[in-house]
């Protein structure tokens, strides 16, 4: 893999505010959950292709793999899978009454991000989001796949060789200081 591939900087990015065996937990329950709570609303808008309901939120499960795809390929066919699965979900939510699923789009979408808070208070470490709330909304479904993985201990190789280059990256800013 290349060292300096937009992969994984991400990734070394990612891996050095995510440290904490907790923190971990809470972002694998809270990123998905902000999702649904994000795709609840987008599912109001929907149209029936060949008989099948296509919702927004299905375009942008769709939209995000293609970007995620330019990332790696894998990772974003996994990545495929939950944003459909999840988009599916929103649009059963999406179905209930307004007042019901706004209320559980709301819940999702605070709740989450609460966990994500609450995650990095255990960390001790400044949420990406405050410094780049674009980038991270954008990349956090993406780390989810990836944190499955390294869980599941798939690719070991990426995930020893991001783990050497953010302790090399620690060890550079601490003799920095």
């Amino acid at each position: 893999m290349n060292r300096n591939s937009k992969l994984m900087e991400m990734l070394i990015g990612y891996a050095a505010a995510h440290q904490h065996p907790f923190n971990v937990a809470v972002h694998l329950i809270g990123i998905p959950t902000i999702m649904l709570g994000v795709f609840v609303p987008l599912s109001w808008l929907n149209v029936e292709i060949g008989g099948v309901p296509v919702s927004v939120a299905h375009v942008a499960a769709f939209g995000l793999f293609v970007f995620y795809l330019s990332l790696d390929a894998l990772f974003a066919c996994v990545f495929l899978v939950m944003g459909v699965v999840t988009a599916e979900i929103a649009m059963r939510l999406g179905a209930l009454p307004l007042a019901l699923s706004g209320g559980i789009a709301a819940g999702a979408f605070f709740g989450g991000y609460a966990l994500q808070f609450i995650g990095h208070a255990v960390e001790k470490s400044m949420p990406v989001l405050v410094r780049h709330p674009i980038q991270a909304n954008l990349a956090a479904p993406f780390f989810t796949v990836v944190e499955a993985f390294g869980l599941l201990g798939l690719r070991k190789e990426l995930f020893a060789e991001v783990q050497s280059l953010v302790a090399n990256r620690r060890a550079e800013e601490t003799g920095a200081a």
